[in-house]
């Protein structure tokens, strides 16, 4: 399986989720609209803001890219992706959460790893 996201994202990428469905008949500008409307986010700012569907099923992914806007738009065959609780305003996830969300898998399972250092005697 190829993903769309893999290896692609940089490793301080701003994402973040808007957590209330959108109108997915909505384009790169609405979404933009929505962006600065609704969630108070400038769209041209090159963080990708994350759009989900009522159903659930799909995703839109809205990012400036430095020349104009990008909008990827990812429908799962069988199944659902896993979103946050549904409420008002967005929600932030690494790159590696996205790219987990993108291919359908469960992006809340992801952590980064705690780092135990070690006693310092004194």
């Amino acid at each position: 399986m190829i993903s769309a996201l893999s290896g692609s994202l940089p490793s301080g990428l701003r994402v973040l989720v808007a957590t209330r469905p959108v109108d997915f008949r909505r384009g790169a500008d609405g979404l933009a609209r929505t962006a600065q409307s609704i969630l108070q986010q400038d769209p041209f700012s090159g963080t990708v803001l994350v759009f989900r569907s009522k159903r659930a099923d799909r995703v839109k992914l809205l990012v400036y890219d430095g020349t104009g806007l990008v909008l990827i738009w990812k429908r799962l065959e069988g199944g659902t992706f896993k979103w946050p609780p549904i409420n008002e305003g967005v929600m932030r996830l690494s790159g590696a959460q996205l790219a987990a969300l993108f291919d359908g898998l469960d992006w809340r399972r992801l952590h980064a790893p705690r780092i135990v250092r070690p006693k310092v005697a004194g």
